[in-house]
């Protein structure tokens, strides 16, 4: 199993930046892919960014250019920096992870808030 603890998410006014992060726990040698996703209040969970352990990055065409992902892994630790925010970026945020072993799963972490007032 695999733990994942989210925090950094809050309010903040469009045009600002709010810096993700999340920390992995447990069974991480498994891990092949972390991410982040997202999810609007009526709307499906979407993919925001995604980083794999041999470094390949992939973007939602709508945060391109003003989301950064990022990874610590000395500390299990998956970071998303958030500049340029819209009202549009409003969403629960859930920290993922994909392990591989011994069958293809995906942990979730219990997501944080995000909130860009216009």
């Amino acid at each position: 199993q695999v733990q994942l603890v989210e925090s950094g998410g809050g309010l903040v006014q469009a045009g600002g930046s709010l810096r993700l992060s999340c920390a992995a726990s447990g069974s991480i040698f498994s891990i092949d892919v972390m991410g982040w996703y997202r999810q609007a209040a009526g709307k499906q969970r979407e993919l925001v960014a995604v980083i794999a352990i041999g470094g390949r990055i992939n973007y939602a065409d709508s945060v391109k250019g003003r989301f950064t992902i990022s990874r610590d892994t000395a500390k299990n630790t998956v970071y998303l920096q958030m500049n340029i925010l819209k009202p549009e970026d409003t969403a629960v945020y859930y920290c993922n992870a994909r392990t591989v072993v011994p069958e293809t799963l995906d942990h979730w972490g219990q997501g944080t808030q995000v909130t860009v007032s216009s």
